[in-house]
């Protein structure tokens, strides 16, 4: 037996694993993490980031990091046969971000480096091949290019994807279907006059079956794209767990003529693709895990749940899996919070995983078609929400109640500071935050909660207060901002001696109006079960 390196085990390093890894290590816990492939694969598999991805990216301090290595997304150009060609634009200028193209390895290269500044390297051409159950702990079979070993450990989470070992080593069924039809795709570039940042969809219905399609989705470098459309036939099965799903298969890829050819039928106006410098053809499954968790052993991202592409919601969902993970595994891995926190995360993530799987599935078999114009949110994943969630206690009214994502609010005024605040700025952390909308004389209460939170919980809770009027007033171990612009009562309403605990991945788990100081250390105790 191998000595322990971590009493936490991540198995796959793709965005999924490495989110997790170093949400772990910024929470104070070190997590070992390994993956099968001997390095980082260099396809652009996942793209999009959705607006909530970059929310969470900012909070782990890389938002920037991203958005330098990707571009942009700002909209789409529909041409469907037989109607007039138009672009349908994005307008998330309301929302802290809008949607951001990043090839997957740049995504993984960002993160990877992320993890190293917490001293914690990716094991490469290290494969799970056992994971069993005992008394001490959880004990794994791993063969690494020094051999086999085995190791013991308290946690193990699989991040390994759609073909997850640790998902299969735990039991936990997979059920579900695939596409009949198989698809291509490669990066190239094109030569054409489509504006940067802009996706191309070229559609040909066909009546009683699928359409014809070439999808365009613009990458950072100039004039490249992944493209996407079908595959002449569906080829051969190629997995021996049934399992039919991601671009990395051993079948064939396709030319650059086969590309060509699509968009060569499809396309308003002639293109030129050229330098393939990668492609595959492959099948889309639709399956969702029975659970999320045996024992002290978890699985997140493609392991739990994969779906058609539609919406770019795959990775981002997994990004969420293991954020909402990350803070409550730590937490109890430190002793700081009962094991029964560990209960939330499949209580809270699975629904999430259910709705996106349905939605694409649905919006996928409806591709092209007439249908009502969708809610301008529905792929930012800023509508997620854990309401119905065991964490969640709301004793009071108001647009943000327990379990929503806590919006942004900006133009937050701090005495001693010469430029506005975001909130975000205040919440930004991996502590819980009281946030509270204060009146007169409220300042005192929220004196009093700080000073119990410290006394209870050293360094973990935190207290922000925002008053509708500016004063230079300095309370005791509370952050108080001035709502000089209106925009945070905007968002939460008006009300004041209104509280919001705010999780440390940024959704409300208590909110009361008329709020007490002895509420909220019973629903740290009681809910979170902070000890």
């Amino acid at each position: 037996m191998e000595d322990l390196r971590a009493e936490i085990l991540v198995v796959g390093a793709g965005p999924v694993g490495l989110t997790l890894a170093a949400e772990l290590a910024r929470h104070g816990v070190r997590a070992r993490i390994v993956d099968r492939s001997s390095a980082p694969l260099p396809y652009c598999r996942a793209i999009g980031v959705t607006p909530r991805s970059l929310e969470v990216f900012e909070d782990m301090g890389i938002a920037r990091d991203l958005i330098d290595a990707g571009l942009w997304l700002t909209g789409l150009r529909l041409a469907i046969a037989g109607s007039p060609t138009r672009d349908v634009l994005h307008d998330f200028s309301d929302l802290p971000y809008s949607s951001l193209g990043v090839p997957q390895y740049a995504t993984e290269a960002v993160l990877t480096a992320h993890l190293a500044t917490f001293g914690v390297a990716v094991e490469h051409g290290t494969a799970l091949t056992s994971l069993d159950f005992t008394e001490d702990g959880i004990e794994v079979g791993l063969d690494t290019p020094q051999g086999a070993t085995r190791g013991r450990y308290r946690y193990v989470i699989g991040c390994d994807g759609a073909h997850s070992a640790v998902r299969k080593a735990l039991g936990i069924g997979f059920d579900g279907d695939a596409f009949p039809m198989g698809f291509m795709l490669g990066d190239v570039h094109i030569d054409w006059d489509l504006p940067r940042g802009l996706a191309m969809r070229a559609m040909r219905l066909v009546e009683n079956g699928p359409p014809d399609f070439f999808i365009a989705i613009p990458l950072p470098g100039k004039g490249r794209y992944r493209v996407s459309m079908m595959a002449p036939e569906a080829g051969p099965a190629d997995a021996a767990d049934g399992v039919e799903h991601g671009i990395q298969t051993d079948r064939p890829g396709a030319t650059l003529a086969d590309l060509q050819a699509v968009a060569d039928r499809l396309l308003p106006e002639p293109a030129v693709l050229s330098d393939l410098r990668w492609s595959s053809t492959f099948r889309i499954s639709m399956r969702l895990a029975d659970r999320y968790r045996v024992g002290d052993a978890f699985i997140a991202g493609d392991a739990g749940h994969i779906h058609p592409p539609t919406g770019g919601q795959g990775m981002n969902t997994g990004i969420q899996d293991a954020y909402n993970l990350a803070w409550k595994l730590a937490l109890v891995a430190e002793g700081k919070a009962s094991a029964g926190l560990l209960e939330s995360y499949e209580a809270e993530r699975l629904p999430v995983a259910a709705d996106v799987v349905a939605r694409t599935t649905e919006q996928s078999v409806h591709f092209g078609r007439d249908r009502a114009p969708p809610n301008r949110l529905q792929d930012t994943q800023l509508l997620v929400a854990y309401r119905d969630g065991p964490l969640s206690v709301s004793a009071g009214e108001g647009p943000v109640q327990a379990g929503d994502r806590v919006p942004d609010a900006q133009g937050l005024r701090r005495a001693g500071f010469g430029y506005p605040l975001r909130l975000f700025d205040l919440l930004r952390g991996p502590r819980f935050v009281l946030l509270v909308a204060a009146g007169e004389g409220d300042l005192d209460k929220a004196e009093a909660a700080a000073a119990a939170f410290e006394a209870a919980w050293p360094g973990l809770v935190r207290v922000v207060a925002v008053t509708a009027a500016s004063s230079d007033a300095q309370p005791l171990g509370v952050e108080w901002v001035h709502d000089a612009d209106g925009t945070f009562s905007a968002a939460f309403g008006p009300q004041t001696d209104v509280a919001w605990l705010v999780r440390p991945d940024k959704y409300v788990g208590y909110h009361a109006s008329d709020w007490s100081v002895a509420a909220v250390l019973d629903y740290l105790r009681g809910t979170i079960g902070l000890t």
